[in-house]
């Protein structure tokens, strides 16, 4: 096996690598320069920013083709909102609205002095009012009605804004005096239907949306709310606030934490660098090396990042993580080529040492590049927005970081190559002596003496750690017991990764998306403790014509909402259906409906009885048909994603089933549409990009064998990344999706790196030339890894789940990557004569 090469890609690239280094080395200067020039034009880019970003959550964080927004559309057609006989179930947004949330300090907030406060907020809100085009707007003006009058929370028209009543009033629960108090009254503890006590009440102001000239001063007179609302401090209520533009807003937040952790990871990864390549040696130092090979990365970025945002290419506030994942890949770059420079002749000229190095750097930095770029532009081909956006700027930018390694970064090599050449002192860039007299003590030979090198292989001399690789770990790795113990532990890994897999939930909850100290944080707490109970009031909409007259389609649509009413997460007594209430209000009343001008004419006269229910029949101009027409089912304990996920599937499934042709929606299917399509996705993109990765290896590393094993591994590492993000609380959505995606890429950085070194070795046993792989590349996957991890460590610090969940999986991958890598495979490899 070890004769059956595919080195015909393999050959050409090394010999073009090495030809393309030579003539870096000839004219490093340009290679210096064009750079930072071209640097500087495309960051220019930077100036049209504004115009770029992209943060509107529905439009980056759901299907982008998803079916609730075919659903919304066909519901907007049919039934407009009237906002003067306004309803909130009949919304087919979530409207413009402010809410709070009182929750009582003690036991029951069904009491006089907490309805006080309760009022005074109340008398707050309504008395509110903002100036916009020197007119002004108070609440009455623009508030949502029914009636002539502004819509109130059902609660507070039950008590009408006397306290003394509440301790003496009954409540039925759900439903009071006809009114719904289900979603406004929580905590609740009953005797049969009768309230006894409660611990909180929800009360929501909803505004206008009917007239652009109000758009403006609605946006503003929400601001001047939560801005009061947060001053107010009171005895016996603890309030949690809440609006429709507060998750936009504390989302847009999210890019203000992100902002000073650039500093702390660039200044961490630096200072990793030049550790990792500092030597005793003061000519031999490679700390400038290291500090312009970080600056090479950055530069990549600002060049990629430039150049998207000019090409008008939308930006998503969780690209914000690419540039630390970017400095973790450049970096690993970095450390390969430095590596391959290490082990050239020192008394060559710098031209041939760079050919050698790039000849010797050139397939495995192409290797992971490519795979890198062809999983991010995979990536691509989501459904989210999102992670459409941090796909393409980090697939450009790692292109752009891999030019900048080959030419500004291989320019630094020239530079720093003369002055060790020279036998120059890396920091006074003064000649020194290159041999130690005995007379001189050894701090002087430390600052004034330099320029050692291994005199049999003509390299510089090992790092201590190359030394422990090649003396101590790789021997110890390669001893048969301890080949037993890495494989049983493998198969613990194995089972406690495929255990994770199959409880990994799935999609992105709504409040992750602000951050750890928002306000919005404790309303969606509040809510979910004592709200928890009624979920969606779901439209069930007929959108086509049908002879509503008719026994039939009444039988076969009554049917249908039993159907829906049979539905575990729904409570059948709470649904609300126009037809039932028609049919049986014409039965009390002994009229004919059954001809469709009797039916169609004597609606006119229903409406007068109940007008809201105008509203859920779509009349043609000229009454001679009902173009579509809608009913209300509750959802009950839809708390959790499961439950959405099971909710939207079996309303969709059962409006597929019926004869009657119905459409199923709320605004929230708009979010629970994710979780339609999130494992299919992930599913399928992570397929494609393994079978390009695939593809590469076998064009690239000279032995079919050694690429199956790259593939492997990345199996491997994908499927112990999905088991422990289970373990660690994150759930598989559109932005952990993303790092799936990565895990392939950095799943063959590690892998492909010490295979190729196994199949390059020239030593003869398999146990050998696992040993030389680990000499030769083992320190630099360390070195890799902790670049990258120091790349993305300050995002743990950050307070929110977007930029946590990156480091979560990021570390995962990193770590697995690196582990299978310098543990796994080499152990494995040796099993099979490559």
């Amino acid at each position: 096996m070890r004769n059956c090469n595919t080195d015909c890609v393999e050959k050409p690239l090394r010999f073009g690598f090495m030809k393309f280094g030579k003539f870096v080395g000839r004219h490093a200067w340009w290679f210096f320069t064009v750079p930072l020039v071209l640097s500087i034009a495309l960051g220019s880019g930077f100036m049209k920013f504004k115009e770029t970003e992209g943060n509107d959550i529905e439009e980056q964080f759901t299907p982008l083709r998803g079916h609730a927004k075919i659903e919304r559309a066909v519901i907007r057609e049919h039934f407009p909102m009237d906002f003067a006989m306004f309803s909130v179930p009949r919304l087919y947004t979530e409207g413009s609205y402010i809410s709070f949330i009182a929750v009582a300090k003690e036991d029951n907030i069904l009491t006089k002095k907490a309805f006080e406060e309760i009022f005074l907020l109340d008398k707050m809100v309504q008395g509110l009012n903002v100036t916009y085009n020197s007119t002004e707007y108070d609440f009455k003006t623009l508030c949502a009605k029914i009636g002539g009058f502004c819509y109130l929370s059902p609660i507070l028209t039950f008590i009408n804004h006397n306290a003394a009543l509440v301790e003496t009033s009954v409540y039925e629960y759900p439903f009071n005096n006809g009114s719904f108090i289900g979603s406004n009254l929580g905590g609740v503890e009953l005797d049969g239907n009768k309230v006894k006590k409660a611990r909180a009440v929800k009360i929501d102001y909803y505004l206008r949306e009917d007239d652009l000239q109000f758009q403006m001063p609605v946006e503003m007179w929400i601001q001047e709310y939560l801005k009061e609302v947060a001053k107010t401090d009171l005895k016996w209520i603890k309030i949690s606030r809440f609006s429709s533009i507060s998750r936009q807003v504390e989302f847009e937040g999210n890019a203000k934490i992100i902002i000073p952790l650039f500093s702390i990871t660039y200044f961490l990864t630096i200072t990793f660098s030049i550790v990792s390549c500092m030597r005793l040696d003061c000519v031999r130092n490679k700390v400038w090396v290291a500090a312009l090979g970080v600056l090479s990365t950055g530069l990549a970025v600002l060049s990629g990042f430039g150049l998207l945002v000019f090409c008008r290419v939308s930006f998503a506030i969780n690209t914000a993580n690419a540039p630390f994942l970017i400095l973790g890949i450049g970096v690993d770059n970095m450390f390969i080529m430095l590596a391959s420079w290490q082990k050239t002749n020192v008394d060559d000229d710098i031209e041939n040492r760079m050919g050698e190095t790039y000849s010797d750097a050139a397939t495995s930095m192409t290797i992971t590049t490519l795979t890198d770029i062809l999983a991010f532009y995979i990536g691509a081909m989501t459904p989210f927005a999102s992670v459409q956006s941090f796909c393409i700027y980090t697939g450009t930018t790692v292109l752009l970081s891999f030019i900048y390694n080959i030419t500004f970064f291989g320019a630094i090599l020239v530079l720093n190559g003369k002055r060790e050449a020279a036998n120059r002192h890396w920091f006074t860039f003064r000649k020194v002596e290159s041999e130690h007299s005995p007379e001189e003590s050894k701090c002087y030979g430390m600052c004034c003496v330099g320029g050692a090198y291994n005199e049999e292989t003509g390299g510089e001399i090992d790092h201590p750690m190359v030394l422990f690789m090649n003396e101590y770990y790789g021997p110890f790795l390669t001893k048969r017991w301890t080949k037993l113990v890495v494989v049983v532990l493998y198969l613990a890994y194995l089972g406690g990764s495929f255990y994770g897999c199959i409880t990994l939930k799935e999609g992105i909850d709504v409040r992750n998306l602000a951050n750890d100290y928002s306000y919005v944080v404790k309303y969606y707490d509040d809510a979910s403790k004592y709200f928890s109970m009624f979920g969606p009031r779901v439209m069930i909409a007929i959108t086509q014509p049908v002879d509503y007259w008719t026994s039939h389609v009444q039988n076969e649509i009554e049917l249908c909402l039993q159907y829906f009413e049979n539905i575990s997460y729904v409570d059948g007594r709470f649904s609300e259906s126009w037809l039932r209430i028609y049919t049986g209000v014409a039965k009390q009343m002994h009229l004919d409906i059954t001809t469709k001008n009797a039916f169609i004419g004597t609606l006119d006269n229903f409406f007068k009885i109940v007008p809201l229910l105008k509203q859920d029949l779509n009349i043609s101009a000229g009454k001679d048909s009902i173009k579509a027409s809608r009913f209300f089912i509750q959802s009950v304990y839809v708390n959790d994603s499961i439950a959405e996920k099971v909710l939207l599937k079996d309303f969709r499934r059962m409006a597929a089933s019926c004869i009657i042709p119905m459409e199923v929606y709320h605004p929230a299917f708009i979010y629970y549409d994710q979780y339609l399509v999130i494992i299919s996705s992930t599913i399928q993109n992570v397929a494609v990009a393994a079978g390009a990765m695939l593809l590469v290896s076998l064009l690239l590393i000279p032995n079919p064998i050694c690429s199956l094993w790259v593939t492997f591994a990345i199996a491997s590492v994908l499927v112990g990344v999905a088991g422990f993000m289970a373990f660690w609380g994150v759930s598989l959505d559109s932005i952990s999706m993303i790092n799936l995606v990565i895990c392939i890429g950095f799943s063959v950085d590690f892998t492909a790196h010490i295979s190729y070194a196994f199949i390059a070795s020239e030593k003869l046993s398999a146990n050998e030339r696992s040993i030389d792989a680990l000499h030769r590349l083992g320190y630099p996957i360390i070195q890799g890894a902790l670049s990258t991890i120091m790349g993305v460590i300050a995002l743990s610090a950050a307070a929110s789940y977007i930029f946590r969940t990156f480091f979560k999986i990021m570390f995962l991958v990193i770590t697995f990557g690196a582990i299978h890598g310098i543990v796994l495979m080499p152990v494995f490899m040796t099993f099979f004569k490559l």
